[in-house]
């Protein structure tokens, strides 16, 4: 296998390789009796054939190595070309490139990518497989997600602010910030939060909700879970992505180094996001489009969605930085989404159709060459249209400065007055209008022209009401509130003592219970259509009933009656070794080994006489035959009774 030319200091994390570069004849002059593989970026090979100016239309000319040249490969060199992510392709002038490096070669061509578009089915033409994200997490691959609604009324509703409030005002040019009143009442609308104002209070409150759940899942699993945030914009001056960062490291308060921006705006970004992957700080990290593709941090557990997105290509792309499995945490069994929009964003998505009808963005043409068009007759209507449209544009966008430079080729430089005549004008008097229009001063103005300083508002004293909610997720992909869920679990338990013998012993048989009685539980729960797994139960008891780590064992017995009482796996053993040694007199070494079995219970709620040997905290001190003798060979008996105890 053959790499376009990588060395051994190109490796990640000290790993040490020695690749061989593919010799360059392979490539120009194939031969029968070369049989290799060529792994290469689409920027490398669009250079090989097209130069190097190709990589412009790709916007990436960072790229270009000094003897990057262009090679004359014929169009047998390959026999089967796979291209990977090939749903590329973002805009027209990059999908030209895309298509035409494939199809330069005459070879089978086979595309891979978890987010299709319409337009990679449009040249690939047949899905020959597909492998699904839900496949993908029943065979143990990747790890599902759990979703916690955010409802922020400012997000949702967005702004009003009255007349005579407190306002910062920001010239985004400068920077500069000053304090007024406002002098009259204004709405903003909600995709206008963060682009023309935000509320300090807003974002203070979200973040405030999100570090309540991040601290329950750090008292759960004794680790703050790893935490991405994409924050709407990070415009110099007004960058949301900034904002949240300091609002983050206030209401976290633990120091500057545990909440980081990773944007193209920082310094060394691709060294911070090796440190996000593998040191414990940054612990937060905020971005807007950088962490979106093409990052891989298996720890990541919380993605947090403070930035609308409207493709679907974009939004499954940021989920799945979620997906892949632990690396340092290997019980990481999912993610949680905050869908800070109250689950608008998700819903959005989980409507549309799995294949995207989204076309590649076409570069718009400029007004000179919509005039260009107009006087050549090329579909003079259509772009009569479209110049309309412009003028109007224009009249909205420009200063009053701008206004007085077009009246020197309009009245009053009114070009919505011209746009609203255009039609008539040109069937009247189609030369002079053109005439008007094709003058190059009048053009480099419509292009140039001044727009006014744009503003941005900070809403000191706007207030927000924000609230969480958890859903959970069961094996299909459907969502359920946690008393949704818990009544569901309740009928499953209800209707399968017959079918699942554990509930049948939880329910009937206590001194049947066992190890393996436990096992066949767990496995028989988690692979219901519901996914009732450990996790999923406890953190909807946790939500409903407000009561964390509910072991297992009265799940489901408080399923089947609300009489029972929902206990921890400490609460529930301690309550079985106290009727186990209630009135009993023990040696200091019979103390001893029914701490090692405390703990072994708390762990697994169920003891065997093979743990014993089995089990490193009974095994290196003796395992069955010492503890067997130190309580005078009624271990077996008192094991059954401990096992009865947790049952009952």
């Amino acid at each position: 296998m053959y790499s376009q030319r990588l060395g051994a200091d190109d490796a990640e994390d000290g790993v040490k390789f020695d690749p061989k570069a593919l010799p360059a004849t392979y490539l120009t002059n194939p031969q029968p009796a070369h049989a290799f593989v060529y792994v290469c970026t689409i920027q490398r090979m669009a250079i090989n054939l097209l130069g190097r100016n190709a990589v412009v239309a790709l916007n990436d000319s960072e790229s270009l190595d000094e003897d990057d040249v262009e090679l004359d490969i014929p169009i047998h060199a390959f026999d089967v070309i796979i291209a990977d992510e090939c749903h590329r392709g973002y805009t027209s002038a990059e999908l030209s490139v895309w298509r035409n490096v494939l199809e330069h070669f005459d070879a089978i061509k086979i595309g891979l990518t978890a987010t299709p578009a319409a337009h990679t089915k449009a040249y690939f033409t047949d899905v020959v497989y597909r492998y699904t994200y839900e496949r993908a997490v029943r065979d143990g691959f990747l790890v599902d997600y759990d979703v916690i609604t955010i409802k922020s009324d400012v997000r949702v509703n967005g702004m009003f602010l009255n007349e005579g409030e407190n306002v910062g005002t920001i010239d985004a040019s400068s920077g500069l910030e000053q304090l007024d009143a406002l002098e009259d009442t204004r709405k903003f609308d909600a995709p206008e939060i963060e682009s023309k104002v935000t509320s300090p209070k807003s974002n203070r409150l979200i973040a405030e909700e999100l570090k309540k759940h991040a601290l329950e899942h750090e008292q759960r699993y004794g680790r703050f879970p790893k935490t991405l945030i994409f924050a709407a914009n990070d415009i110099p001056h007004t960058s949301h992505a900034d904002r949240l960062v300091n609002t983050l490291r206030e209401v976290f308060g633990r120091g500057d180094s545990f909440v980081q921006k990773i944007t193209g705006t920082v310094d060394r970004p691709l060294q911070r996001i090796r440190e996000f992957r593998n040191r414990p700080n940054p612990g937060i990290v905020v971005t807007v489009d950088m962490l979106s593709t093409g990052v891989d941090i298996p720890d990541l557990e919380y993605i947090v969605f403070l930035r609308p997105v409207k493709s679907r290509i974009l939004f499954e792309q940021m989920l799945g930085r979620g997906t892949r499995k632990g690396e340092k945490h290997p019980d990481k069994s999912h993610f949680t989404v905050f869908d800070c929009f109250d689950g608008t964003l998700l819903a959005y998505f989980k409507n549309a159709s799995a294949m995207t009808a989204e076309p590649p963005a076409l570069p718009s043409k400029s007004i000179v060459e919509i005039i260009d068009d107009v006087w050549n007759n090329r579909d003079r209507p259509y772009n009569v249209r479209c110049l309309v449209k412009r003028l109007q544009r224009i009249d909205k966008e420009m200063s009053g400065a701008a206004r007085e430079m077009f009246a020197a080729h309009v009245p009053n430089g009114d070009l919505a007055a011209l746009a609203g005549e255009l039609t008539t004008k040109l069937s009247g008097d189609f030369t002079g209008t053109m005439t008007l229009l094709r003058n190059p001063v009048l053009q480099k103005l419509l292009i140039e022209y001044p727009r006014p300083p744009r503003t941005f508002l900070i809403a000191y004293d706007a207030n927000d009401t924000v609230s969480s909610a958890v859903l959970i997720r069961d094996g299909v992909g459907n969502e359920h509130k946690p008393e949704d869920y818990l009544e569901a679990f309740a009928r499953f338990v209800k209707q399968n003592p017959a079918h699942i013998d554990a509930i049948a012993i939880l329910l009937n048989r206590p001194q049947e219970w066992s190890t393996h009685a436990l096992a066949e539980l767990r496995l028989k729960l988690s692979g219901t259509i519901e996914r009732f797994t450990l996790d999923n139960l406890q953190r909807a008891h946790a939500v409903h009933y407000k009561k964390s780590l509910v072991d297992i064992i009265s799940m489901v017995k408080h399923a089947a009656s609300e009489q029972e009482p929902l206990l921890t796996a400490a609460e529930r053993v301690e309550r079985a070794v106290n009727k186990l040694t209630s009135g009993g007199t023990f040696t200091q070494e019979q103390k001893k080994w029914l701490e090692k079995i405390r703990a072994h219970l708390v762990e697994n709620l169920s003891i065997d006489q093979n743990d014993f040997d089995d089990v490193p905290i009974f095994a290196r001190e003796g395992g069955w035959g010492r503890a067997n003798k130190e309580f005078g060979g009624k271990l077996s008996e008192m094991q059954s009774t401990l096992n009865k105890e947790i049952a009952a």
